[in-house]
């Protein structure tokens, strides 16, 4: 699979929060909430005072990811991940902190642990194949999407990171067809969302194509 040129307005990627997942666009970060500013600041002083609750540690570590700031985030989920080893979602977030970084063969060494203590895992399989078609294992992570569509239908993040695959090559009609499977299988989700958007960009594109 080729990757186009093209960019996407509204390609996103898939993290995972508390065991649910969520997108974020590929767009400028939002301003700074006080709110949030202020729960940051609350929370690494609870952790400065006392690090070995994983509670406050996962959420830290959640809290910096959500204000880019990956590397923040590898140490404290490393913490989280010492305090209660083998928690999948502490593990798949740690992929993702390190996705961030840009270190995507750390990231799939996490998710493929996530993915042996919770075999099937549709989060962490996302994760991993989001992962390898960023170092261009596009075969391998297209196999990976395949295979857990196959396994479970109603894997809407399978569904929705093999349409940004699609999209990326150029391969808009099949983009489409998969986004379309996330709107019918999880219409009021956040991919959903993303979905429809990225389901217009393209639409556009092809009308104009076809003048």
């Amino acid at each position: 699979m080729k990757r186009s040129a093209l960019p996407l307005l509204a390609l996103t990627v898939c993290l995972s929060l508390n065991g649910a997942v969520f997108a974020r666009a590929a767009a400028a970060p939002a301003k700074a909430n006080p709110a949030v500013v202020d729960s940051l600041g609350l929370l690494e002083r609870a952790v400065g005072k006392d690090s070995t609750k994983w509670d406050n540690l996962y959420r830290l570590g959640m809290m910096y990811l959500d204000r880019d700031k990956p590397d923040n985030a590898v140490k404290v989920l490393m913490k989280a991940s010492k305090v209660k080893p083998g928690n999948v979602p502490t593990l798949v977030n740690l992929g993702a902190a390190y996705d961030a970084m840009g270190q995507a063969r750390t990231a799939q060494d996490a998710y493929r642990k996530a993915l042996t203590l919770s075999p099937g895992d549709t989060i962490a399989t996302c994760r991993l194949a989001s992962s390898l078609y960023s170092v261009n294992d596009y075969t391998g992570a297209m196999e990976l999407l395949r295979a857990t569509i196959a396994a479970n239908p109603r894997a809407y993040c399978a569904w929705f990171t093999m349409g940004v695959a699609f999209a990326d090559a150029g391969i808009y009609t099949e983009a489409i067809r998969s986004w379309k499977k996330v709107v019918e299988i999880a219409p009021s989700s956040p991919e959903a969302i993303s979905a429809k958007e990225s389901i217009d960009v393209l639409q556009r594109v092809l009308q104009t194509k076809s003048q």
